[in-house]
């Protein structure tokens, strides 16, 4: 059972400290299921060309900006709008949204995308097994942002669930501390996606290229 936080001492160490197991637990999932959609793929290859795709029709169409960015090698602005795009869409909407209404649904949300990733990164021809060594970085990186977001969810419902654990009596009290308690990991959620932002800008702007001249 998670130990009761006083109230005033609810850091964001001592958040990590009470779900400490709930953290590791969410990592070997999201990882895992990344590495599950690879293996799965690699037996539908044709499944994982119709995903790239459709998500290179999607980009082209709904993100031209993102697209334009990174083809004209504009470094700043490929990492500002990748960060953006990853922070409100990729976080906020898509993990962090659908758990303010619905008990831990960023966690399955969370765990769609792993899944996605795995199956559209995997290494299924040559040119991805040499995409994929500097982009391995940023599935690292960009998925421990998704796993913080998955993170808060599951610690803003654990506070709900069982409000003593937060030093309150009653559950809409113990939203409120789950509340906060998201906006405080996504400090750290806005930091991993903004690291893995530049880097992402960075290898597929300035390394790709030279692992896979055209």
């Amino acid at each position: 059972m998670a130990e009761a936080a006083p109230q005033g001492r609810d850091s964001t160490l001592r958040i990590f400290r009470q779900h400490r197991r709930g953290y590791v637990a969410l990592n070997a999932l999201y990882y895992g299921l990344v590495l599950a959609g690879m293996l799965y793929v690699f037996t539908q290859p044709q499944l994982q060309l119709g995903l790239i795709g459709d998500v290179r029709t999607e980009l082209e169409q709904t993100l031209p900006l993102v697209v334009e960015a990174y083809t004209s090698g504009n470094f700043p602005l490929a990492a500002a709008l990748t960060f953006g795009f990853n922070f409100l869409l990729g976080s906020l909407l898509y993990i962090t949204a659908p758990s303010l209404l619905l008990p831990f649904a960023g966690l399955v949300t969370g765990g769609i995308r792993a899944v996605l990733w795995g199956l559209l990164l995997a290494p299924t021809q040559p040119e991805l097994v040499l995409a994929m060594i500097p982009h391995s970085l940023t599935l690292l990186l960009e998925g421990q942002g998704y796993i913080l977001a998955m993170f808060a969810a599951y610690v803003q419902w654990r506070a709900i669930l069982n409000p003593k654990s937060v030093g309150e009596e009653r559950r809409l009290s113990a939203y409120r501390v789950g509340l906060t308690r998201t906006g405080r990991l996504y400090l750290l959620v806005a930091a991993a996606l903004a690291i893995a932002a530049v880097y992402e800008a960075f290898e597929v702007i300035y390394i790709i290229p030279i692992l896979l001249p055209r």
